[in-house]
């Protein structure tokens, strides 16, 4: 008690000075803080997309429609929705926090990767802004730019029946029936066509001896009933 009353300054300006010092201290252990907690809250937010984008593939892949799987996606989806907003809000505390003290402002680190293939179409969507500024309420307002970010999506795959017509004309001459002759067909009966072959052989090829006979089909033609 006796030494850490020595250690006291004497005078008002040294004791002053103690305190911003222990106060400069103090704001940065909490920006480092604010800077950490920030960064688990993207990394958890950036897992459960991982996890979503998985089980939407998953989903796509195998063909699986059923309510369970709907109600997982949606619990996904919500979980996904909350993490985003908690990081949003750790990595402003964070950025407050470092504009207080003397800590670098926390940034998000965004995994790099190269731009999409220039050839691949783009569906442009865009996000309403407000009308009014949420300040003061003016409706004068004025565009700055924009921020785009860019998704890779497929479109889910669809059937269709090919319809191969073949015309018949008679001769009004000699009343002869004439018709181009039928296409070759891998298949008897021209059931599948050389693109849905090439699937099944894909599908079959990949699965290999992990599967039953009957299992393809009911994966593969998920969806073609309803």
């Amino acid at each position: 008690m006796n030494d850490a009353a020595e250690q006291l300054p004497d005078d008002l300006a040294s004791a002053l000075a103690l305190l911003a010092q222990e106060r400069a201290r103090r704001m940065k252990a909490e920006a480092e803080a604010a800077s950490a907690k920030a960064l688990v809250s993207h990394s958890e937010a950036l897992i459960a997309r991982l996890k979503l984008e998985t089980e939407k593939v998953r989903r796509e892949l195998y063909g699986s429609r059923s309510e369970r799987t709907a109600r997982l996606l949606e619990q996904m989806e919500l979980q996904l929705e909350e993490l985003e907003a908690d990081a949003g809000e750790d990595e402003l505390a964070a950025e407050i926090a470092a504009n207080a003290s003397t800590v670098r402002a926390f940034e998000r680190k965004r995994p790099s990767r190269k731009p999409f293939p220039e050839h691949l179409p783009r569906e442009r969507v865009v996000i309403a802004a407000p009308t009014n500024c949420r300040c003061c309420g003016s409706a004068r307002l004025s565009k700055l730019g924009e921020d785009i970010t860019e998704t890779l999506e497929v479109t889910p795959r669809q059937w269709k029946v090919i319809q191969t017509v073949r015309e018949k004309f008679s001769c009004r001459e000699c009343e002869k029936i004439s018709q181009p002759p039928a296409p070759f067909h891998v298949t008897p009966r021209g059931f599948a066509g050389p693109n849905l072959l090439a699937m099944i052989l894909c599908f079959a090829s990949t699965c290999g001896d992990t599967i039953s006979p009957a299992m393809p089909s009911s994966i593969l033609f998920a969806g073609l009933t309803s």
